[in-house]
C-alpha cells in the first residue's frame, strides 16, 4: 500500500510539473524530467510486483505501458525518441556483462548440450512459425494476395527474425536473482550464441528474398560484404577493446565506477563509427576481459553492475512505453498464434536437444522458459526489412512488435519460474543459490 501511494504521488507530481511548465519548457528539460520520473516510478512498480512473486523486469515493463502513450501518456513519443541513447547504453552494458559471464573452460565443457539444444530448438521454431504463416496466410496482412513462392520467402524471412531470443531479459534476471546454476548458464549461453546464428540466417534469407520478391527501386538492403564486416569486424573490434580494458585493469585499476561507464560509452561509439554490431562487439570485449585477466575482472564487473542498475530500469520502462497496445489489439489473434507456436516449438526443441546431448534433467525441463522473451537485435532486423520492403515490411514490423509485446510480458515471468523451480534461486528471495540446482544436476546424471 505504501508503494502504491508513492506511485500515485509520483504521477500527480509529474502531471503538476508538466502542466505548470506547459508551453514554457525546452525539449531537453522535459526529457530529463521524464528520465528521473521513469527511474522512480518504474522502480516502485518493480517493487510492487515482487509481492506477487513476479520479476522486477515485468514491473518495469508494466510501468512503461502504464505511463506511456498507450495509457496515461506521461511519457510521450518524443521523450521515448530523446531517451534512445539510454537504451543504447543499456544494450552496451548488457552485452559486456553477458560476455563476461561466458568462461572459455565452461563453454568448452558444455559445448555439446548447448549447441545441440540450440540447433534443434532454432530449427523447430523456424519451421513451426513459417508453417503457421503459410497456413494462415489469408489472415496475415503482409502475405495477403501473394502467390505461394513469394509467400514462402516472406514467411521464412519473418520466421528468421521471430526465432531470436533476448539476452537483455536473461541478463537482467540473472543480475536480479544472481542465479548461477546449470539452467541459468545454459540459457545464457544459448541466447548469446543464438543472436549470432540468427543474424547470419537472416542475412542469407534477405539476400534470397530480394531476388525472389521484387523490391522498390529506392530500397537498398545490406550487401553480403556489409554483413560479413558487421560480424567479422565485431569480433576484431571487440577483441581489441577487450585487450585494452585488460591492460588498464592490470596496470592502472583506478576509478573503476567511472571507468565502467566510460567503457560502455566508448565501446558503443567505436562500434557505431566502425559500422559493426554493438551487441556482438561488447560481448566479445567482455569475454576477452573475463578470460584474459586473472585478477581484477570481478571488481570491474561489480562497478559496472552498480552503474547499470538505474540504466536497466529506464531501458525496460522505455521498452514498455514503446508498446502500442492498440496495434497489438488489432492483430491479436495471429500474434497470439505466433507466440503460442513459438513457445511450443522452443519447449519441444529444448527437450529433444537435451535428450540427444544427454543434458541434465533440470536443463531438459526448464531451459526453454528462459528463451521465450525477445527484443534487442530482433527489432533492428525488422527495421532492415521495413527499409527493403516499405509497405509489406511495415506490416511485418507491426505483427512482430505485437509478438514482442506479448513475449516481453510473458518471458520474464517464465524465466523466473524456471530459475525458482530448478532451485537456482530461493523461494521468496532475489538472491541466487546454485547449490540446490547443482545437487539436483548431479543426481540426474547419476545412473
Amino acid at each position: 500500500m505504501r508503494r502504491a501511494v508513492i506511485l500515485l504521488l509520483l504521477w500527480g507530481g509529474m502531471e503538476l510539473l508538466l502542466s505548470l511548465d506547459k508551453g514554457d519548457h525546452t525539449a531537453s528539460s522535459e526529457t530529463l524530467l521524464v528520465f528521473g520520473f521513469l527511474i522512480l516510478a518504474a522502480y516502485t512498480v518493480g517493487e510492487i510486483v515482487t509481492v506477487v512473486q513476479l520479476p522486477k523486469v515485468t514491473g518495469y515493463l508494466a510501468a512503461g505501458i502504464l505511463f506511456g502513450p498507450s495509457a496515461l501518456g506521461v511519457i510521450s513519443l518524443h521523450s521515448i525518441a530523446e531517451l534512445a541513447p539510454v537504451s543504447r547504453l543499456a544494450v552496451a552494458l548488457i552485452a559486456f556483462l553477458a560476455g563476461a559471464e561466458l568462461r572459455w573452460t565452461e563453454l568448452r565443457d558444455r559445448a555439446k548440450p548447448l549447441l545441440t539444444m540450440l540447433g534443434v530448438e532454432l530449427a523447430l521454431s523456424f519451421a513451426a512459425i513459417m508453417g503457421l504463416l503459410v497456413v494462415a496466410r489469408s489472415y496475415v496482412p503482409f502475405l495477403s494476395g501473394l502467390p505461394m513462392p513469394e509467400t514462402l520467402v516472406l514467411s521464412a524471412l519473418f520466421a528468421s527474425v521471430a526465432i531470436v531470443h533476448s539476452p537483455a531479459v536473461v541478463m537482467a534476471l540473472l543480475t536480479e536473482t544472481r542465479a548461477r546454476g546449470p539452467v541459468a548458464r545454459t540459457t545464457l549461453g544459448m541466447v548469446l550464441v543464438a543472436d549470432i546464428v540468427v543474424v547470419l540466417l537472416f542475412s542469407g534469407l534477405l539476400a534470397i528474398a530480394r531476388t525472389a520478391v521484387p523490391t522498390s527501386a529506392s530500397a537498398s538492403g545490406p550487401s553480403l560484404g556489409m554483413v560479413a564486416w558487421e560480424i567479422g569486424g565485431s569480433l576484431l573490434v571487440g577483441a581489441a577493446l577487450g585487450g585494452a580494458i585488460a591492460l588498464y585493469m592490470r596496470f592502472v585499476k583506478r576509478e573503476l565506477l567511472l571507468f565502467a561507464i566510460v567503457v560502455t560509452f566508448f565501446g558503443s561509439e567505436i562500434a557505431r563509427l566502425a559500422h559493426v554490431e554493438v551487441l556482438l562487439t561488447l560481448l566479445v570485449a567482455g569475454f576477452v576481459v573475463e578470460n584474459g585477466t586473472k585478477q581484477g575482472a570481478a571488481e570491474l564487473l561489480h562497478a559496472m553492475e552498480r552503474s547499470a542498475a538505474p540504466v536497466f530500469v529506464v531501458f525496460f520502462a522505455l521498452a514498455g512505453a514503446a508498446i502500442m497496445v492498440r496495434d497489438v489489439l488489432l492483430i491479436w489473434p495471429i500474434a497470439v498464434a505466433v507466440v503460442a507456436v513459438r513457445a511450443i516449438a522452443i519447449a519441444f526443441g529444448c527437450h529433444v536437444g537435451a535428450r540427444l546431448s544427454r543434458a541434465g534433467h533440470m536443463e531438459r525441463r526448464y531451459v526453454w522458459m528462459g528463451l521465450v522473451a525477445q527484443a534487442g537485435v530482433a527489432i533492428g532486423l525488422v527495421a532492415v526489412v521495413s527499409e527493403v520492403y516499405p509497405e509489406r515490411g511495415a506490416q511485418m514490423a507491426t505483427l512482430f512488435l505485437a509478438v514482442i509485446a506479448i513475449n516481453q510480458l510473458l518471458g520474464p515471468v517464465l524465466s523466473r519460474i524456471a530459475l525458482k523451480n530448478s532451485g537456482e534461486i530461493e523461494t521468496g528471495s532475489g538472491q541466487g543459490s546454485s547449490e540446490p540446482a547443482l545437487a539436483a544436476e548431479t543426481a540426474a546424471r547419476t545412473p
